[in-house]
C-alpha cells in the first residue's frame, strides 16, 4: 500500500506540474498583451502566493486531523477549472484574481502531497524520496514549458490553458481511484489549536531558518517564469520554443540529480548541503544578465538546476524531521506557506525593481538577497539553541 501510496503520488503530481509548465512561457506574454507593466507582471505572479501561502498551514494541519484524500482531490479539481478561465481573462485585474483562485487550488495540493511522502517513507529514505518527489515537479514543469512553447507557437495561447485543466482533472482521477479513502497513519488522536501550534513551530528557531531558506529558494521563480521570457524576448528575439528549452534546462537537470543528492541527503551534512546549493544558485542568477545568447542562458540555468538539486532535498529532509515534532501536515503546510511568501516577496520587489530600472535588476536582487539568506539560515539551523530573545 505504501509503494502504491508513493507512486500516485509522484504520478499526480508529474501530471500537475506538466500542466503549470505549459503555461510558463505563455502567461508572462498573455499578461502583457493585456497591458500588464512589470509591476502589475509582479502582482500576476504574487496573487498565487497570497492565497496559496496564507490557505496552507491551515489546509496542513486540518489534514493531519481528518485525513488527507479529500484536500487532495477538491485542489486537482481547482487547478483543472482555473486553466480553463484563463482563456476568458479580459483584464490584468481578471488575471490577477484567477492566480488567486489557482493559488488557492495550490493550497490543497502541494503540502498535503508532500505530507503523504513523508508519511510513506521510513526515516532512513526521507531525503531519497522527497528527492523523487522533486523528481516529480521539476521533470513536469522541465517537460511543460517545452510543449507549451511549441502550443505558444503553433497553436495559440489558449491551447496550452487547455491542456493544464485536462492535465490536473486526469491528476484528480488517478487520485480518487487509487489512493486509499482515509489513512489512518495521517490523523492525529487529538486534535490541536491551529494558532497555538503555529506560535510553537515559530517559537523554534530551526523552523525559522528551515523556513528563511525554503521562502528564499523560491524567490528565484519570478525572474524565471516572469521576466525571462521577456528578457529573451525583447534581448535575444527568441522564441516560445527557445524560451521553453531554458526553462526546462533548469528543471530537467534538477531532475536529474534529485536522487543522488537526496541519498546524500540522507547520509551527509543537510545543513551544509543546503548551503552549498543555496550559494551555487544566488551567484549563477546574478550572472544571467550577462548572457549574450541562447546557449549562455542554457548552461547557466543548468547551472542553477544543480544548485537546486543539491539543495532541496536537503531542506526536504530537515523540514521532515521537524515534522516529526509538529505533523508533518502542520509542517509541510509552513514551509510552503514559506515558498509562497518567497514568491510574493520576489513577485513585488522584483516587479518594482523592474519598473525602475531595467529587467537585468530582476536577476542581480534575487541573486544577491538569495546569497544572503542562504548564510543567515544555515547559521539558525546549525546552532537552534540560541534564544529567541537574542536572536
Amino acid at each position: 500500500m505504501q509503494k502504491s501510496i508513493l507512486l500516485t503520488i509522484l504520478s499526480a503530481i508529474f501530471i500537475v506540474f506538466v500542466g503549470m509548465g505549459i503555461i510558463a512561457p505563455i502567461l508572462p506574454i498573455y499578461a502583457e498583451e493585456l497591458g500588464a507593466t512589470g509591476f502589475a507582471l509582479g502582482i500576476i505572479m504574487a496573487a498565487y502566493a497570497v492565497s496559496g501561502g496564507l490557505l496552507q498551514p491551515f489546509v496542513g494541519t486540518l489534514s493531519d486531523r481528518y485525513g488527507r484524500k479529500r484536500f487532495l482531490i477538491a485542489g486537482l479539481i481547482m487547478f483543472g477549472l482555473t486553466g480553463y478561465v484563463y482563456t476568458i481573462a479580459g483584464s490584468v485585474t481578471q488575471l490577477v484574481l484567477i492566480r488567486f483562485f489557482h493559488g488557492a487550488g495550490s493550497a490543497l495540493i502541494f503540502p498535503i502531497a508532500m505530507a503523504y511522502i513523508i508519511d510513506a517513507s521510513a526515516e532512513d529514505t526521507v531525503g531519497k524520496y522527497m528527492g523523487w518527489f522533486n523528481i516529480a515537479i521539476f521533470t513536469g514543469i522541465g517537460a511543460g514549458p517545452i510543449l507549451g512553447g511549441f502550443f505558444l507557437d503553433l497553436m495559440g495561447k489558449n491551447a496550452g490553458f487547455y491542456a493544464m485543466a485536462l492535465l490536473s482533472l486526469v491528476s484528480a482521477a488517478l487520485v480518487i481511484a487509487i489512493l486509499p479513502g482515509r489513512d489512518p497513519s495521517s490523523v492525529t488522536e487529538a486534535p490541536v489549536r491551529i494558532f497555538s501550534l503555529f506560535r510553537r513551530m515559530m517559537q523554534s528557531r530551526r523552523v525559522r531558518g528551515i523556513l528563511l531558506a525554503r521562502m528564499a529558494t523560491m524567490i528565484i521563480m519570478v525572474p524565471t517564469f516572469a521576466f525571462l521570457p521577456l528578457l529573451m524576448t525583447r534581448q535575444m528575439g527568441a522564441s516560445g520554443s527557445e524560451i521553453g528549452m531554458v526553462i526546462a534546462c533548469r528543471t530537467l537537470v534538477n531532475a536529474i540529480f534529485q536522487v543522488p543528492f537526496g541519498k546524500l541527503a540522507d547520509s551527509r551534512d543537510q545543513n551544509l548541503l543546503l548551503l552549498a546549493g543555496t550559494v551555487l544558485i544566488g551567484v549563477t542568477m546574478c550572472c544571467v544578465p550577462f548572457a549574450t545568447g541562447f546557449v549562455p542562458l542554457l548552461l547557466l540555468f543548468a547551472v542553477i538546476g544543480l544548485g537546486e538539486a543539491i539543495s532541496w532535498p536537503a531542506m526536504g529532509a530537515l523540514a521532515a524531521t521537524e515534522g516529526k515534532k509538529f505533523g508533518q501536515g502542520s509542517m509541510m503546510g509552513v514551509f510552503n506557506m514559506a515558498m509562497n511568501l518567497g514568491v510574493f516577496i520576489g513577485a513585488m520587489g522584483v516587479g518594482a525593481l523592474v519598473d525602475l530600472f531595467s529587467i537585468d535588476w530582476a536577476f542581480y536582487a534575487v541573486g544577491i538577497a538569495l546569497i544572503l539568506c542562504a548564510v543567515t539560515a544555515a547559521a539558525m539551523i546549525k546552532n537552534p539553541s540560541v534564544p529567541i530573545e537574542n536572536n
